[in-house]
């Protein structure tokens, strides 16, 4: 069998079929493969979750199939895979609830990935690009530049449009799609959001938690999350901000640059800042929003609720307290774009879920033909989840193709 992408998905797919016996080419178009997973985590490697919620994933097919293919291999059983199969030991770093190899090295993942797929019988074949597939009998023909070849089984592990230089350009998704696959459009996912001209541009750097929400009043769509949040020359990011942006880049695509992002600056809601901005004595608003944010951030906010930097606590109006509890507690950040696909961790949307198995990956147009990883319609937030959506449907695909005889396609 062929495995196209000798990425996350597709190494893993390569390893779990040949370790039963498979015959197994995995190609790669660059010259050693695996370089999203080289340059996650800050080059440590978020392999997985700590813990793992289903419901943060994101799809627009059926979150029933996305969870019967998340439960096909348990987040204790990828764990043990990695420690007692890779002899890579996994660590938790308590604030992020990531799970990352003890060398933080990810450079240790992508190279024992490899190593495993060797070892398992798999052939690499790196620096060559796959351009087509087409249908040969019951075969599958792989067209490559430097060459073709036939193939009893296909796995389709190209990744998406995210981070390109890593060689990731879509290609595999215009493949599917030629051999008849509905694709939900993509996007860019888990990017950074821009303000241009940025009000904020003197804050770059400052950075603190927070509780951010991104609403699309028209289309329904909210997500929120808890977590960093990074002030940068061109808008935001941080992890809170990525998990909120496919939300903002969808609305912008469709035509709808109104959607509204809100922050929470502190974990205190605006009832208990309401409270604190009662209190007697003579400390100064500004001082009292100092003890709960960065100075820089602290001052702006004020000066944005119109208060006077030496304006006590006794001495507030009405109308200020209800200006400074609505900029600590729900202020609206302004913003007109994302940093796209240069940026974005993943790619939203794909091959809908609905046109594979579950179980084995298998198209249901196709026989022979595997779908992981990236090219499906599916991603999760910061913190392993994409990792561990690679292995996921790696392993079953894998499994799937190398099954004895992979069965009819079920409509």
């Amino acid at each position: 069998m062929a495995v196209i992408g000798a990425g996350a998905a597709g190494t893993m797919a390569a390893i779990f079929a040949a370790r039963v016996g498979a015959e197994v080419v995995l190609y790669e178009r660059t010259r050693d493969g695996g370089r999203k997973i080289l340059i996650s985590g800050g080059g440590r490697c978020n392999v997985l979750p700590a813990r793992l919620d289903e419901s943060r994933f994101v799809t627009d097919s059926s979150p029933h199939t996305l969870k019967n293919i998340l439960r096909s291999w348990p987040l204790a059983a990828q764990i043990e895979f990695f420690e007692k199969e890779l002899l890579l030991p996994l660590v938790e770093e308590p604030e992020s609830a990531k799970l990352f190899p003890v060398s933080n090295r990810a450079r240790d993942v992508r190279d024992a990935l490899l190593d495993r797929a060797s070892q398992s019988g798999a052939r690499p074949v790196f620096g060559t690009l796959v351009t087509g597939l087409v249908p040969a009998g019951e075969r599958w023909l792989v067209e490559a530049e430097d060459g073709s070849g036939e193939f009893d089984a296909v796995i389709v592990a190209s990744g998406g449009l995210s981070v390109p230089k890593t060689g990731s350009d879509g290609l595999g998704l215009g493949i599917l799609q030629r051999l008849g696959h509905a694709i939900h459009a993509t996007y860019p996912a888990l990017t950074p959001i821009t303000c241009q001209p940025s009000p904020f541009a003197d804050l770059s750097g400052v950075s603190l938690p927070v509780s951010i929400t991104a609403h699309d009043l028209a289309s329904g769509r909210r997500a929120s999350a808890t977590g960093g949040f990074l002030f940068t020359h061109r808008g935001y990011s941080g992890p809170s901000v990525l998990d909120v942006s496919h939300v903002l880049v969808r609305a912008r695509a469709e035509g709808r640059p109104d959607a509204r992002l809100t922050v929470q600056w502190t974990p205190l809601p605006a009832s208990a800042w309401e409270d604190r901005f009662r209190a007697s004595g003579s400390r100064t608003a500004l001082n009292l929003v100092r003890s709960a944010l960065p100075g820089r951030l602290a001052e702006r906010l004020v000066a944005l609720a119109g208060v006077a930097p030496e304006r006590t606590l006794p001495q507030l109006r009405k109308e200020e307290r209800h200006a400074l509890v609505s900029a600590l507690a729900r202020f609206e950040l302004p913003w007109t774009g994302d940093e796209g696909y240069h940026k974005a961790e993943v790619t939203g949307g794909g091959v809908s879920l609905a046109e594979i198995n579950p179980r084995t990956m298998q198209s249901r147009l196709h026989a022979g033909l595997f779908l992981c990883g990236e090219v499906l319609d599916a991603f999760g937030p910061i913190g392993g989840y994409n990792f561990l959506w690679a292995w996921v449907t790696g392993r079953a695909a894998g499994l799937g193709a190398a099954a004895p005889a992979n069965g009819p396609v079920t409509q």
